[in-house]
């Protein structure tokens, strides 16, 4: 009897402990493919959903993961690796915005990719300034795996052309129509501007660096570490 009751309270504390941590992990209930098993499963009904390693297939492209780094707005590090995903078909526009700067001497460098959820919700809880991260109970297009922070860089030097502010800058100027600024950093900005969203991107209300990919809302919210893609 006592080895009965104990087995029955050992499953009733790992349901709790399971349940909490869900809901700690996905406290608004919302569809997520937080499992590789998920993940493999939306592969086979659509190759498109891949999540590709952007570096591995734009070798020319540079990378400054600052979130692997404590060298971000919440000043800790928040990724495991300094990695950079996206969907298959936003990397094929990449490819395409790539080549296209490549002809003018420049390059892309990105800052972010493909995020997961769990790191949505710490963005959430680091700051007061909810205008400039995603609301967990939406979702952020980066966990869908549709999103990318980039700037241009000048190939010869390896260095960022003049933009109106930093990655991840909470000011005003930040905001892709923001007009008070030197001619050079508007017509910079502008200019990334105009070669993403010519190849399917659309750049975001508050920050001249983030462009979601057309379609984004068929992609699923994914919650997978980059160590275990």
């Amino acid at each position: 009897m006592r080895v009965f009751t104990r087995a029955v309270v050992v499953l009733f504390l790992c349901g709790v402990s399971q349940k909490s941590f869900s809901q700690a992990n996905n406290p608004y209930n919302l569809p997520i493919d937080n499992s590789l098993q998920l993940y493999n499963q939306s592969l086979k009904e659509n190759p498109a959903n891949r999540l590709v390693e952007i570096k591995k297939a734009i070798p020319s492209i540079r990378l400054d993961i600052r979130y692997a780094t404590t060298n971000n707005f919440t000043g800790k590090v928040m990724y495991d690796a300094p990695r950079a995903f996206a969907r298959m078909p936003v990397v094929k526009a990449l490819k395409q915005v790539q080549a296209e700067l490549q002809k003018k001497g420049l390059g892309l460098k990105i800052f972010d990719g493909y995020r997961p959820y769990a790191i949505t919700i710490k963005f959430w809880n680091a700051t007061d300034k909810k205008e400039f991260v995603a609301n967990p109970k939406n979702g952020s297009r980066h966990n869908r795996g549709c999103a990318v922070d980039l700037t241009i860089i000048d190939l010869k030097t390896g260095k960022e052309i003049d933009m109106p502010t930093g990655y991840d800058s909470f000011s005003e100027k930040a905001s892709p129509d923001y007009s008070d600024l030197p001619a050079v950093q508007k017509a910079n900005r502008d200019m990334l501007r105009s070669v993403m969203e010519s190849h399917g991107f659309k750049v975001i209300d508050n920050e001249w660096w983030h462009f979601d990919f057309t379609g984004w809302e068929k992609f699923a919210l994914m919650d997978i570490p980059f160590n275990n893609l």
